[in-house]
C-alpha cells in the first residue's frame, strides 16, 4: 500500500471514530441544560434526576470524544504536513477561535457545572449548563467553518502559490457552512434523541424505579427526533442544491447519472454494477424530474452527468498530475476526477435511509406507549435500544460521502472563486514512509478500540445503574457525597 492510501485510512478511521462521540456531546449538551431549565422553573424532582442521569452520560462521552479528537489536530501535521502547509494561513483563524471556545469556555463552565451542584446558586449553576452546551455548538460551527472552506474555499488570495487569508468573516460566513451547521445540529439531536428513547424503554420494560423519569425521557426523545428529521430534511435539501452548484462530480456520483438528463431522474435503488462511470448494465428505480427538482428547485432543468463533467473538469483542473516524485505511483499520471462511486451512490442512500429509519422508530415508539403503556414483549426494549444505532450510522455515512465524494480534491476548486485555489489529496500527504504511517495506524487503531470498549463500559454501567446511581449519598457525617 502506498503512502497516500495508508494515511487516508487513518484518517478516515479515527474521524469517523471521533465523530461518533460529537454529535451525542452537542445534542447531549442541549437537552440536558433543558432538562435543568425544567427543574430550575418547576422544582419538580423528576427533572431534577433526567438532569443528573443524562448528565452523566453525557460526561462519559464528552472525556472520550476530548481524548480522541485531540489526534485529529495532530494529524494534519504527521499525516498530512503539504496540506497543513497550503491551508495553514487560512486554518489558523477558525482552530483558534474553536480551541478557545473548546479549552476555555466549554472547560470552564463545564468544570462549574460538575463540581457546582452544591455551591453555587440554582440560576447560576443552571447558567454554566447553557454556556458550556452553547459553547459546544459554537466550537462545532468553526470546525464546519473550516471544513466547509476545504469544500468551497472563499475570504482569500493567492500569494506565492499558497492562499492567504483576506476576510475572516467571508469564511465564517461561507453559505457551505450556513447551510452545514444547522444539518450538523438536527443530526446531533437525531443522534441524542434515539439515545434517550433507547435507554429509557429498557428501563420502562424493566420496570425500573423512577417510571415518570424514563417515560418523560422517551416523550422527549420521540418528539426531538422527529423535528430533527424534519429539519435534516430541510437542511439537506439546501446543502444537496450547494452541492449541484459548488460540487457537481460529487452530487453526479451520488446519483450515479453518468449521463446529462433533462429532466432528471432521482435514483432510488440500483442494481448492476455502480463502480463503472459509463453505468453500463445498471438498472435503477427511479423517481422522474425529481433530481431535477432537487437540484434547481424546478422539474425540466438539466443535470450533468460524470460522462459530461470529465471533460469539463480535465479543461479547468488539466489532465494529468504533476510529475513530482512526492506523488508516488500518481507522478504523471491521469487524474481520476471521478469518486468512488459505490461510497457515494451507496452512503448517500444510507443517510437518508437510516435517518428515516430512526424517526419512524422515534414515532413507534411513541405510539407504543401512549396512555402509559408499555409493551411486555421482548422486542420492545430490543427495538429501542438497536434504533440508538440508526442515526449515528446515517450521521457516519453521510460524512463518509461528503469527504470521499470530494475526490481527487482535498481542497476543492471553488467554481466561481479565486483562480488556482485547489490541491488534489495526492499532493497533501507528508513525505513519511510506509512502515512510519503504518506504525502510527496500527497504533491508533490500537488505543481507540481500548477507548471504545472503556466507554462502552462506562456506559453501560451507568445506564443499568440507572437513577439511583447517579444521585448524591449521604456520607457518614450526614453530608451529601455529588455523583460527579
Amino acid at each position: 500500500m502506498e503512502v497516500l492510501e495508508l494515511a487516508r485510512w487513518q484518517f478516515g478511521i479515527t474521524t469517523v471514530y471521533h465523530f461518533l462521540m460529537v454529535p451525542l456531546t452537542i445534542g447531549l449538551s442541549l437537552l440536558v441544560a433543558g432538562m435543568q431549565t425544567a427543574w430550575v422553573r418547576t422544582g419538580n424532582e423528576r427533572y431534577y434526576k433526567m438532569t443528573k442521569f443524562w448528565g452523566k452520560l453525557l460526561l462519559i462521552n464528552f472525556a472520550m470524544g476530548v481524548v480522541t479528537g485531540i489526534v485529529q489536530e495532530f494529524q494534519f501535521g504527521m499525516a498530512w504536513s503539504a496540506y497543513s502547509r497550503f491551508v495553514g494561513d487560512v486554518f489558523g483563524a477558525p482552530l483558534a477561535m474553536e480551541g478557545i471556545v473548546a479549552f476555555f469556555v466549554e472547560s470552564t463552565f463545564l468544570g462549574l457545572w460538575i463540581f457546582g451542584w452544591d455551591k453555587l446558586p440554582k440560576k447560576v449553576h443552571l447558567a454554566c449548563a447553557w454556556a458550556f452546551s452553547l459553547a459546544t455548538m459554537a466550537s462545532a460551527y468553526f470546525i464546519l467553518a473550516a471544513n466547509s472552506w476545504m469544500q468551497h474555499p472563499v475570504g482569500i488570495e493567492m500569494h506565492e502559490g499558497r492562499p492567504r487569508l483576506t476576510s475572516i468573516w467571508a469564511v465564517l460566513t461561507n453559505n457551505t457552512v450556513l447551510a452545514a451547521f444547522p444539518h450538523t445540529i438536527a443530526g446531533a439531536f437525531a443522534v441524542s434523541a434515539a439515545f434517550l428513547v433507547g435507554i429509557a424503554a429498557w428501563h420502562l420494560y424493566r420496570k425500573s424505579e423512577e417510571e415518570r423519569v424514563w417515560r418523560s425521557s422517551l416523550k422527549l426523545g420521540t418528539w426531538v427526533g422527529v423535528v430533527a428529521f424534519a429539519a435534516l430534511s430541510i437542511s439537506g435539501d439546501l446543502q444537496g442544491k450547494l452541492m449541484f452548484e459548488q460540487q457537481p462530480m460529487k452530487m453526479a456520483a451520488a446519483e450515479a447519472l453518468c449521463h446529462t438528463e433533462q429532466p432528471a431522474s432521482f435514483s432510488v435503488f440500483a442494481v448492476g454494477d455502480v463502480t463503472r462511470p459509463d453505468c453500463e448494465n445498471v438498472k435503477s428505480i427511479t423517481v422522474p424530474a425529481l433530481l431535477s427538482f432537487l437540484a434547481h428547485n424546478d422539474f425540466s432543468s438539466e443535470v450533468k452527468g460524470i460522462q459530461d463533467l470529465v471533460p469539463m473538469y480535465q479543461e479547468k483542473y488539466g489532465e494529468f498530475y504533476p510529475v513530482d516524485e512526492r506523488l508516488g505511483e500518481l507522478s504523471g499520471k491521469p487524474i481520476d476526477y471521478v469518486p468512488a462511486l459505490p461510497v457515494t451512490y451507496w452512503g448517500f442512500r444510507l443517510m437518508i435511509g437510516f435517518g428515516a429509519i430512526s424517526a419512524g422508530l422515534g414515532v413507534f415508539m411513541l405510539w407504543l406507549t401512549r396512555k402509559n403503556r408499555t409493551p411486555t414483549g421482548w422486542w420492545f426494549p430490543v427495538l429501542g435500544l438497536a434504533g440508538i444505532a440508526t442515526p449515528f450510522l446515517a450521521n457516519s455515512a453521510g460524512w463518509i460521502f461528503t469527504e470521499m465524494g470530494r475526490q481527487p480534491f482535498v481542497v476543492v476548486p471553488n467554481p466561481s472563486g479565486v483562480d488556482g485555489v485547489w490541491m488534489f489529496t495526492a499532493q497533501a500527504v507528508s513525505q513519511a514512509t510506509v512502515g512510519e504511517i503504518l506504525t502510527s495506524l496500527i497504533a491508533l487503531t490500537t488505543v481507540y478500540t481500548v477507548l471504545a470498549v472503556v466507554e462502552f463500559y462506562l456506559i453501560r454501567k451507568y445506564v443499568r445503574g440507572g437513577i439511583p446511581g447517579v444521585l448524591p449519598q449521604k456520607t457518614d457525617d450526614g453530608a451529601l457525597a455529588f455523583a460527579y
